[in-house]
Protein backbone atom coordinates (compact mmCIF):
# COMPACT_ATOMS: atom_id res chain seq x y z
CA UNK A 1 0.00 0.00 0.00
CA UNK A 2 2.84 2.40 0.88
CA UNK A 3 4.67 1.68 -2.39
CA UNK A 4 1.47 2.26 -4.33
CA UNK A 5 0.94 5.60 -2.56
CA UNK A 6 4.46 6.78 -3.36
CA UNK A 7 4.13 5.87 -7.02
CA UNK A 8 0.76 7.57 -7.17
CA UNK A 9 2.20 10.79 -5.71
CA UNK A 10 5.08 10.69 -8.18
CA UNK A 11 2.65 10.36 -11.05
CA UNK A 12 0.53 13.24 -9.77
CA UNK A 13 3.66 15.41 -9.33
CA UNK A 14 4.50 15.11 -13.00
CA UNK A 15 0.92 15.88 -14.04
CA UNK A 16 1.53 19.61 -14.15
CA UNK A 17 -1.33 22.06 -14.52
CA UNK A 18 -0.50 22.55 -18.19
CA UNK A 19 -0.58 18.82 -18.88
CA UNK A 20 -3.92 18.43 -17.11
CA UNK A 21 -5.38 21.38 -19.00
CA UNK A 22 -4.15 19.95 -22.29
CA UNK A 23 -5.55 16.54 -21.48
CA UNK A 24 -8.99 17.99 -20.84
CA UNK A 25 -9.08 19.83 -24.15
CA UNK A 26 -11.57 18.47 -26.64
CA UNK A 27 -10.45 17.52 -30.17
CA UNK A 28 -10.11 20.29 -32.74
CA UNK A 29 -12.72 18.63 -34.94
CA UNK A 30 -15.34 18.95 -32.18
CA UNK A 31 -18.32 21.30 -31.97
CA UNK A 32 -21.45 21.65 -29.81
CA UNK A 33 -25.09 22.37 -30.52
CA UNK A 34 -26.18 24.23 -27.40
CA UNK A 35 -29.70 23.63 -26.12
CA UNK A 36 -31.89 26.57 -25.12
CA UNK A 37 -33.20 26.18 -21.55
CA UNK A 38 -33.07 22.41 -21.76
CA UNK A 39 -30.69 19.56 -21.01
CA UNK A 40 -30.25 15.82 -21.34
CA UNK A 41 -30.39 14.98 -25.08
CA UNK A 42 -30.37 11.25 -24.33
CA UNK A 43 -31.10 10.00 -27.84
CA UNK A 44 -30.66 11.41 -31.35
CA UNK A 45 -32.64 10.79 -34.54
CA UNK A 46 -32.84 12.02 -38.14
CA UNK A 47 -36.09 11.92 -40.11
CA UNK A 48 -36.86 10.36 -43.50
CA UNK A 49 -35.78 13.60 -45.22
CA UNK A 50 -32.45 13.45 -43.36
CA UNK A 51 -33.45 16.55 -41.42
CA UNK A 52 -32.55 17.09 -37.78
CA UNK A 53 -31.18 16.03 -35.45
CA UNK A 54 -34.15 15.49 -33.16
CA UNK A 55 -33.53 15.04 -29.44
CA UNK A 56 -35.63 14.31 -26.35
CA UNK A 57 -34.80 16.55 -23.37
CA UNK A 58 -35.32 16.74 -19.63
CA UNK A 59 -38.54 18.77 -19.67
CA UNK A 60 -40.44 16.25 -21.79
CA UNK A 61 -40.12 17.93 -25.18
CA UNK A 62 -38.69 16.56 -28.40
CA UNK A 63 -36.74 19.26 -30.20
CA UNK A 64 -35.73 19.56 -33.85
CA UNK A 65 -32.59 21.34 -35.03
CA UNK A 66 -33.36 23.77 -37.85
CA UNK A 67 -29.87 25.04 -38.55
CA UNK A 68 -27.54 27.56 -36.88
CA UNK A 69 -29.74 30.55 -37.75
CA UNK A 70 -33.02 29.16 -36.37
CA UNK A 71 -31.69 26.76 -33.74
CA UNK A 72 -34.00 24.34 -31.92
CA UNK A 73 -37.77 24.18 -32.28
CA UNK A 74 -40.30 22.17 -30.28
CA UNK A 75 -41.46 19.23 -32.42
CA UNK A 76 -43.45 16.97 -30.11
CA UNK A 77 -44.37 16.10 -26.52
CA UNK A 78 -45.22 12.75 -24.97
CA UNK A 79 -47.27 13.72 -21.92
CA UNK A 80 -51.04 13.78 -22.57
CA UNK A 81 -51.57 16.54 -19.99
CA UNK A 82 -48.39 18.57 -20.14
CA UNK A 83 -48.48 22.12 -18.71
CA UNK A 84 -45.94 24.31 -20.50
CA UNK A 85 -45.80 26.78 -17.62
CA UNK A 86 -44.77 24.01 -15.25
CA UNK A 87 -42.67 21.88 -17.57
CA UNK A 88 -40.78 24.03 -20.07
CA UNK A 89 -37.15 24.30 -19.04
CA UNK A 90 -37.40 22.08 -15.98
CA UNK A 91 -34.66 19.68 -14.93
CA UNK A 92 -36.51 18.51 -11.81
CA UNK A 93 -36.80 14.69 -11.88
CA UNK A 94 -39.90 14.84 -9.67
CA UNK A 95 -41.78 16.57 -12.51
CA UNK A 96 -40.95 13.85 -15.04
CA UNK A 97 -44.12 11.79 -14.35
CA UNK A 98 -46.13 14.89 -15.33
CA UNK A 99 -43.95 16.40 -18.05
CA UNK A 100 -42.60 13.18 -19.56
CA UNK A 101 -39.05 12.07 -20.26
CA UNK A 102 -38.52 10.89 -23.86
CA UNK A 103 -35.50 8.58 -24.06
CA UNK A 104 -35.36 6.35 -27.16
CA UNK A 105 -36.15 7.97 -30.54
CA UNK A 106 -36.40 6.34 -33.97
CA UNK A 107 -38.06 7.32 -37.24
CA UNK A 108 -39.73 4.72 -39.41
CA UNK A 109 -38.05 5.53 -42.72
CA UNK A 110 -41.06 4.28 -44.71
CA UNK A 111 -43.87 6.11 -42.91
CA UNK A 112 -41.80 9.04 -41.54
CA UNK A 113 -43.49 8.54 -38.14
CA UNK A 114 -41.36 9.09 -35.04
CA UNK A 115 -41.56 6.34 -32.41
CA UNK A 116 -40.70 7.35 -28.86
CA UNK A 117 -39.83 5.38 -25.75
CA UNK A 118 -40.81 7.67 -22.89
CA UNK A 119 -39.64 6.62 -19.44
CA UNK A 120 -43.10 7.32 -17.94
CA UNK A 121 -45.58 7.13 -20.83
CA UNK A 122 -44.49 3.96 -22.57
CA UNK A 123 -44.22 3.51 -26.32
CA UNK A 124 -45.69 6.39 -28.37
CA UNK A 125 -45.77 7.62 -31.95
CA UNK A 126 -46.12 11.02 -33.61
CA UNK A 127 -46.54 11.87 -37.28
CA UNK A 128 -44.10 13.76 -39.55
CA UNK A 129 -45.58 17.12 -38.51
CA UNK A 130 -45.10 16.52 -34.79
CA UNK A 131 -47.46 17.60 -32.03
CA UNK A 132 -48.78 15.52 -29.16
CA UNK A 133 -47.63 11.90 -29.39
CA UNK A 134 -50.16 9.06 -29.33
CA UNK A 135 -49.65 6.36 -26.73
CA UNK A 136 -49.46 2.86 -28.19
CA UNK A 137 -48.76 0.56 -25.24
CA UNK A 138 -48.06 1.10 -21.54
CA UNK A 139 -47.98 -2.48 -20.25
CA UNK A 140 -47.34 -6.11 -21.20
CA UNK A 141 -48.71 -9.31 -19.66
CA UNK A 142 -50.64 -7.14 -17.21
CA UNK A 143 -47.49 -5.48 -15.85
CA UNK A 144 -47.19 -1.71 -16.42
CA UNK A 145 -44.01 -0.30 -17.88
CA UNK A 146 -41.99 1.55 -15.26
CA UNK A 147 -39.00 2.74 -17.28
CA UNK A 148 -39.44 2.53 -21.05
CA UNK A 149 -35.99 3.19 -22.37
CA UNK A 150 -34.77 2.48 -25.93
CA UNK A 151 -36.08 1.17 -29.24
CA UNK A 152 -35.31 0.15 -32.80
CA UNK A 153 -37.52 -0.62 -35.80
CA UNK A 154 -37.46 -3.59 -38.17
CA UNK A 155 -37.21 -1.97 -41.59
CA UNK A 156 -39.03 -4.89 -43.27
CA UNK A 157 -42.02 -5.39 -40.97
CA UNK A 158 -42.24 -2.15 -38.97
CA UNK A 159 -42.08 -4.13 -35.71
CA UNK A 160 -40.62 -2.11 -32.84
CA UNK A 161 -38.26 -3.72 -30.34
CA UNK A 162 -37.92 -1.80 -27.09
CA UNK A 163 -36.81 -2.11 -23.47
CA UNK A 164 -38.54 -1.57 -20.15
CA UNK A 165 -35.60 -1.30 -17.76
CA UNK A 166 -37.46 -2.21 -14.58
CA UNK A 167 -40.81 -3.54 -13.36
CA UNK A 168 -40.29 -1.77 -10.05
CA UNK A 169 -38.38 1.49 -10.32
CA UNK A 170 -39.00 4.63 -12.33
CA UNK A 171 -36.21 6.65 -13.93
CA UNK A 172 -36.08 9.11 -11.03
CA UNK A 173 -35.48 6.12 -8.70
CA UNK A 174 -32.66 4.67 -10.75
CA UNK A 175 -30.23 4.67 -7.82
CA UNK A 176 -32.51 2.20 -6.03
CA UNK A 177 -32.42 -0.10 -9.04
CA UNK A 178 -28.63 -0.03 -8.87
CA UNK A 179 -28.48 -0.57 -5.10
CA UNK A 180 -30.79 -3.58 -5.24
CA UNK A 181 -29.29 -4.90 -8.50
CA UNK A 182 -32.77 -5.03 -9.93
CA UNK A 183 -33.23 -7.76 -12.57
CA UNK A 184 -36.86 -7.23 -13.55
CA UNK A 185 -36.15 -5.55 -16.89
CA UNK A 186 -37.75 -6.79 -20.12
CA UNK A 187 -37.16 -6.78 -23.84
CA UNK A 188 -40.42 -6.36 -25.76
CA UNK A 189 -41.73 -6.03 -29.30
CA UNK A 190 -44.74 -4.17 -30.66
CA UNK A 191 -46.38 -4.95 -33.99
CA UNK A 192 -48.16 -1.86 -35.39
CA UNK A 193 -50.13 -4.05 -37.81
CA UNK A 194 -51.90 -5.87 -34.97
CA UNK A 195 -51.30 -3.47 -32.05
CA UNK A 196 -50.00 -6.44 -30.06
CA UNK A 197 -47.11 -6.24 -27.62
CA UNK A 198 -45.08 -9.33 -26.74
CA UNK A 199 -42.46 -9.99 -24.07
CA UNK A 200 -39.39 -11.32 -25.86
CA UNK A 201 -37.22 -11.84 -22.78
CA UNK A 202 -37.44 -11.01 -19.08
CA UNK A 203 -35.19 -11.02 -16.01
CA UNK A 204 -32.64 -8.56 -17.39
CA UNK A 205 -30.45 -6.32 -15.21
CA UNK A 206 -31.44 -2.88 -16.53
CA UNK A 207 -31.82 -3.51 -20.26
CA UNK A 208 -31.01 -0.31 -22.07
CA UNK A 209 -29.98 0.35 -25.68
CA UNK A 210 -31.45 -1.67 -28.58
CA UNK A 211 -30.16 -2.04 -32.14
CA UNK A 212 -31.13 -4.34 -35.00
CA UNK A 213 -28.63 -5.65 -37.52
CA UNK A 214 -28.76 -4.23 -41.03
CA UNK A 215 -30.58 -7.32 -42.34
CA UNK A 216 -32.83 -7.51 -39.23
CA UNK A 217 -31.54 -11.02 -38.48
CA UNK A 218 -30.35 -10.26 -34.95
CA UNK A 219 -30.82 -7.74 -32.17
CA UNK A 220 -28.30 -6.27 -29.73
CA UNK A 221 -29.40 -5.20 -26.24
CA UNK A 222 -27.29 -3.40 -23.64
CA UNK A 223 -27.64 -4.99 -20.20
CA UNK A 224 -26.24 -2.04 -18.32
CA UNK A 225 -25.82 -3.37 -14.80
CA UNK A 226 -23.89 -6.40 -16.04
CA UNK A 227 -21.79 -4.20 -18.35
CA UNK A 228 -22.40 -6.36 -21.38
CA UNK A 229 -24.16 -6.52 -24.72
CA UNK A 230 -26.50 -9.42 -25.48
CA UNK A 231 -27.26 -10.79 -28.93
CA UNK A 232 -30.69 -12.19 -29.81
CA UNK A 233 -30.99 -14.24 -33.01
CA UNK A 234 -34.35 -13.33 -34.55
CA UNK A 235 -34.35 -16.01 -37.24
CA UNK A 236 -34.25 -18.84 -34.70
CA UNK A 237 -36.82 -21.40 -35.88
CA UNK A 238 -37.68 -22.29 -32.28
CA UNK A 239 -38.43 -18.64 -31.45
CA UNK A 240 -36.78 -19.25 -28.09
CA UNK A 241 -34.95 -15.91 -28.15
CA UNK A 242 -32.28 -17.13 -25.74
CA UNK A 243 -29.52 -14.50 -25.90
CA UNK A 244 -25.80 -15.01 -26.20
CA UNK A 245 -23.18 -12.62 -24.92
CA UNK A 246 -22.02 -10.38 -27.75
CA UNK A 247 -19.33 -8.52 -25.82
CA UNK A 248 -18.32 -7.96 -22.18
CA UNK A 249 -17.39 -4.37 -21.42
CA UNK A 250 -15.38 -2.64 -18.71
CA UNK A 251 -17.81 0.27 -18.51
CA UNK A 252 -21.55 0.70 -18.40
CA UNK A 253 -23.17 0.58 -21.85
CA UNK A 254 -26.05 2.89 -22.63
CA UNK A 255 -27.59 3.26 -26.09
CA UNK A 256 -26.57 1.33 -29.22
CA UNK A 257 -26.85 2.80 -32.71
CA UNK A 258 -26.13 1.09 -36.04
CA UNK A 259 -24.53 3.04 -38.88
CA UNK A 260 -25.20 2.62 -42.61
CA UNK A 261 -22.42 0.04 -42.91
CA UNK A 262 -24.00 -2.26 -40.35
CA UNK A 263 -21.55 -1.40 -37.56
CA UNK A 264 -22.62 -0.61 -34.00
CA UNK A 265 -21.69 2.39 -31.86
CA UNK A 266 -22.09 1.82 -28.11
CA UNK A 267 -22.19 4.76 -25.74
CA UNK A 268 -20.15 4.03 -22.58
CA UNK A 269 -21.63 6.17 -19.85
CA UNK A 270 -18.73 6.36 -17.41
CA UNK A 271 -20.04 9.22 -15.27
CA UNK A 272 -16.56 10.58 -14.62
CA UNK A 273 -16.06 13.68 -12.51
CA UNK A 274 -12.27 13.94 -12.51
CA UNK A 275 -9.24 13.06 -14.57
CA UNK A 276 -8.29 9.42 -14.26
CA UNK A 277 -4.69 8.28 -13.97
CA UNK A 278 -2.76 5.07 -13.49
CA UNK A 279 0.82 4.20 -12.61
CA UNK A 280 1.91 4.48 -16.24
CA UNK A 281 0.46 7.95 -16.72
CA UNK A 282 -2.82 8.90 -18.34
CA UNK A 283 -5.45 6.24 -18.91
CA UNK A 284 -7.12 5.48 -22.18
CA UNK A 285 -10.53 6.94 -21.50
CA UNK A 286 -13.14 5.22 -23.72
CA UNK A 287 -16.55 6.89 -23.85
CA UNK A 288 -17.74 4.97 -26.89
CA UNK A 289 -16.77 2.03 -29.06
CA UNK A 290 -17.70 0.76 -32.51
CA UNK A 291 -18.12 -2.97 -33.17
CA UNK A 292 -18.79 -5.09 -36.21
CA UNK A 293 -21.53 -7.72 -36.31
CA UNK A 294 -19.21 -10.37 -34.87
CA UNK A 295 -18.31 -8.38 -31.76
CA UNK A 296 -14.89 -7.19 -32.96
CA UNK A 297 -13.98 -3.70 -31.81
CA UNK A 298 -13.28 -1.41 -34.78
CA UNK A 299 -12.81 1.97 -33.18
CA UNK A 300 -12.72 3.57 -29.77
CA UNK A 301 -13.76 7.11 -28.92
CA UNK A 302 -11.43 8.72 -26.36
CA UNK A 303 -12.93 11.10 -23.84
CA UNK A 304 -9.61 12.92 -23.28
CA UNK A 305 -10.17 12.73 -19.53
CA UNK A 306 -12.22 15.90 -19.29
CA UNK A 307 -15.83 16.62 -18.48
CA UNK A 308 -17.11 17.24 -22.02
CA UNK A 309 -17.64 13.51 -22.62
CA UNK A 310 -18.11 12.31 -19.05
CA UNK A 311 -21.73 11.17 -19.52
CA UNK A 312 -22.09 9.90 -23.08
CA UNK A 313 -25.43 8.16 -23.59
CA UNK A 314 -25.43 7.71 -27.37
CA UNK A 315 -23.30 8.04 -30.49
CA UNK A 316 -25.18 8.50 -33.75
CA UNK A 317 -23.09 8.34 -36.93
CA UNK A 318 -24.71 10.35 -39.70
CA UNK A 319 -23.30 11.86 -42.92
CA UNK A 320 -19.70 11.51 -41.78
CA UNK A 321 -20.26 13.03 -38.34
CA UNK A 322 -20.65 11.57 -34.87
CA UNK A 323 -23.51 13.15 -32.90
CA UNK A 324 -23.04 12.59 -29.18
CA UNK A 325 -25.94 12.52 -26.74
CA UNK A 326 -25.95 12.79 -22.97
CA UNK A 327 -28.58 12.29 -20.29
CA UNK A 328 -27.45 15.41 -18.42
CA UNK A 329 -25.51 17.80 -20.66
CA UNK A 330 -27.10 20.99 -22.11
CA UNK A 331 -25.76 20.33 -25.61
CA UNK A 332 -25.33 17.80 -28.39
CA UNK A 333 -21.70 17.14 -29.24
CA UNK A 334 -20.48 16.74 -32.83
CA UNK A 335 -17.24 15.13 -33.96
CA UNK A 336 -16.33 15.73 -37.60
CA UNK A 337 -14.51 13.05 -39.59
Amino acid sequence: MFLFSVKFLVVMFFLSENVIRSYQQVPRNYDQMELDQASGPESIAFDCKNEGPYVGVSDGRILKWQGPNLGWKEFAVTSPNRDKKVCDGTTNPDLEPTCGRPLGLKFNRKTCDLYIADAYFGLSVVGPNGGKARQLVTSAEGIPFRLTNALDIDTDTGVIYFTDSSNIYQRRQIFLAVLTFDKTGRLLKYDPRTNNVTVVYKGLAFPNGVALSKDNSFLLVAESMKMRILKFELEDETNSYVPKQFVQLSRTPDNIKRNDRGEFWIGLNSGRERIQTDLLGLNIDPVGAKYDGDGKVLEQLDGNGGLTFDTVSEIEEFNGKLYIGSVVKPYVGILYA
